[in-house]
């Protein structure tokens, strides 16, 4: 089977591997159709950020059942799944409390083990979570993604009638912005640097957007008026300047999750800090998309918004590439971030965009 593979120094190549097998009870093979490269991928690729050499990378994806272990009654060959890759351990205290995402002994596909950057994956059955008849295979690529941002919202209380600010307008954010809207906020605001964001924010349906490379954050609070209430912000770029900018446009009481993660120091000067302190800030720290009964309310929350057309998929999506071509557009990369999601579609040939 093809699968790309990752090598030290950010070499990205199409090898055959061989096809893996059920081993467990509770295995399931799965033929993976689409798989979306995600931003927290970048760092594994181009700057030794992988816990192992070579990897095959892919969190995001989404296939078809093709064989199941003898302890697995509730899926069939054919249907349509979306990956869940967090591997909780389901024993310790954590986990008894449902904090998946704190379990003190999860390991993680695609990251602590290889993904689903390939055509065929054998994985648990909790790692599977079963898509209605209706969803796309793209569709089933982006739960992953898309939950994470209704993981903070969730952490939040929900975002209706409130103000909700995305700071950062990339691929999670776009989808948050979506997200809040469909879940009744009183208005959406997006703010980034890049015009072509902001352009697509407002196509997206942003009621407001501010360019922060134009604007101080000053000008940015000064402007939002009346709507400096009952603010939820949601920072998803992951940089020190941006998660400052949250904390200095915020409103009194202010909600900020923070979503994006650093890998850069954060130096906070005291008057930033005082800024907490005096608008008495609610900062949300949101690791990861599982809450409640697993995988989570979020997942399922992601099946009422793809089922009611509230989120548009196609504005997102830059490269949708069989494997050579979607490993010549992440090399191309460079180690910089996406401006648009590439995804690994199995569907297409070489040189077809879908």
């Amino acid at each position: 089977m093809k699968s790309v593979v990752i090598h030290a120094g950010g070499s990205v190549t199409v090898e055959e591997r061989p096809l893996p097998q059920i081993e467990a009870a509770d295995d399931v093979l799965v033929e993976v159709i689409s798989s979306g490269l995600c931003g927290s991928d970048i760092p594994r690729i181009f700057h030794n950020g992988a816990h192992f050499y070579p990897i095959t990378l892919g969190h995001e994806f989404c296939g078809r059942v093709k064989l199941t272990g003898s302890a697995v009654n509730d899926l069939q060959p054919g249907n349509l799944v979306s990956c869940v890759p967090l591997q909780p351990c389901f024993q310790c205290e954590e986990c008894q409390r449902q904090l998946w995402s704190q379990c003190r002994h999860y390991r993680f596909i695609g990251s602590r083990s290889d993904g689903g950057n390939r055509e065929y994956i054998v994985v648990p059955r909790s790692n599977l979570f079963l898509l209605p008849e209706h969803t796309t295979p793209t569709e089933g690529a982006f739960f992953e993604p898309m939950t994470v941002s209704l993981h903070t919202m969730q952490l939040a209380g929900g975002c209706e009638g409130k103000e909700v600010i995305i700071v950062g307008a990339g691929t999670i954010g776009l989808l948050a912005m979506q997200c809040a809207k469909a879940l009744g906020a009183r208005s959406v605001t997006a703010i980034d640097i890049n015009p072509e964001r902001l352009a697509l924010s407002q196509k997206l349906g942003a009621d407001y957007t501010f360019n922060s490379a134009e604007m101080t954050a000053v000008e940015i609070r000064t402007a939002m008026g009346s709507r400096r209430f009952d603010q939820l912000v949601l920072e998803t770029a992951g940089s020190p300047q941006t998660v400052e900018l949250s904390i200095q446009i915020a409103g009194p009481q202010a909600q900020i999750g923070l979503i994006g993660t650093l890998h850069r120091d954060l130096p906070l000067s005291s008057s930033t800090f005082g800024l907490i302190l005096r608008k008495e800030l609610r900062i949300l720290g949101s690791w990861m998309n599982y809450s409640g009964q697993w995988p989570g309310v979020e997942w399922q929350q992601a099946v009422r918004l793809f089922e009611q057309g509230s989120i548009d998929l196609s504005s997102l999506i830059a490269v949708q590439a069989a494997p050579q071509d979607y490993a010549e557009a992440v090399s191309a990369l460079a180690g910089k971030p996406m401006s648009g999601k590439i995804m690994l579609d199995f569907s297409v040939t070489d040189k077809e965009q879908a």
